[in-house]
């Protein structure tokens, strides 16, 4: 892939440039990780230079990145899957393979997302959504039948002790609470289908996520 877009950053049209990652921005892509994801949020869960080969050599067409200037500001990861192999109760280190992506299957039907970052300077500029929208195209150049991925819920910590994960994600649907990840995802098209328990080590969501889809139309 490589697409040619423009983003707005503080009102001003700024090129930006889609595409596969390569061998030659592991550093770049390590730092965006490193900004976009401080503490408390594990720093053993950001890419390493292994896991990153493994992505580039495995499955090209899942690995994304977006550039401003020559300046890598935000990534978006998946590997293809065969749904009935896992349950949407499955942990992020299983389905992803601790992140080396090494099962991923050219015979699945789902393209599974693992990691989506955005330098937090280029947040609220559409470059998050952009990423979303190329890997649905993915999707669909690839005929598989949906992009699947669970959705950290940071604002749940803060809500823990008057509502149960359930509750937290029916306010947030129903416009009382905002997330910023839950929440985003919805303005992507995204549908959720299920609460994650022990998904991943994060403080923040006190450990839950919330699988959320995107369904082929074509398919």
């Amino acid at each position: 892939m490589n697409k040619q877009l423009y983003l707005l950053k503080d009102g001003v049209p700024v090129h930006t440039t889609i595409r596969n990652y390569s061998i030659h921005d592991i550093d770049a892509l390590i730092e965006v990780q490193r900004v976009s994801f401080p503490p408390p949020y594990p720093v053993e869960l950001h890419w390493n230079r292994e896991q990153l080969n493994e992505h580039i050599t495995r499955f090209p067409d899942g690995a994304l990145c977006a550039v401003v200037d020559g300046t890598v500001v935000g990534s978006m990861t998946g590997l293809i899957v065969k749904m009935e192999d896992y349950v949407y109760s499955h942990q992020w280190s299983a389905i992803s393979d601790e992140g080396y992506i090494r099962n991923h299957n050219i015979n699945g039907d789902t393209l599974y997302v693992v990691d989506l970052c955005v330098a937090p300077n280029y947040r609220k500029t559409g470059v998050g959504k952009w990423l979303m929208q190329s890997m649905y195209e993915t999707v669909v150049h690839l005929r598989l039948q949906r992009l699947l991925g669970g959705g950290r819920m940071p604002g749940y910590s803060a809500k823990a002790v008057e509502a149960t994960p359930e509750k937290y994600l029916e306010k947030v649907m129903a416009g009382e609470w905002n997330d910023p990840v839950i929440s985003f995802m919805l303005r992507c098209g995204r549908v959720p289908v299920a609460i994650v328990p022990d998904y991943l080590d994060d403080e923040q969501s006190l450990n839950y996520a919330v699988a959320m889809e995107w369904r082929n139309p074509f398919v």
